[in-house]
């Protein structure tokens, strides 16, 4: 089994307040985790208004399965018009058999 950790940083630049980042927020993780079946939180910058870091897990059956569901991930935050990506980080760790 491969684990990997997609780290995704953005800019919530269309909210004046912690309650619409919030909306912003919860819908990208709801499409995250209905689309994708993964377990996505926002892990960061939670205090600020038009900043956020959303951690997203992927647990796959090979290397190129976890990757391509990261690749996946990239796409549906590039496709939310409300959000501006800053960074996306990946890690992979495989389990020993």
């Amino acid at each position: 089994m491969i684990a990997a950790l997609v780290e995704v940083e953005l800019h919530v630049p269309g909210v004046a307040s912690l309650k619409g980042k919030r909306a912003v927020v919860k819908s990208l993780l709801a499409a995250l985790r209905q689309q994708l079946n993964v377990s996505a939180v926002e892990v960061d910058h939670q205090d600020l208004w038009q900043r956020t870091t959303l951690g997203v897990a992927i647990a796959a059956g090979s290397e190129t399965g976890a990757r391509t569901v990261a690749q996946q991930v990239e796409k549906i935050v590039y496709r939310e018009p409300r959000v501006e990506p800053i960074a996306f980080r990946l890690e992979i760790a495989a389990t020993e058999r």
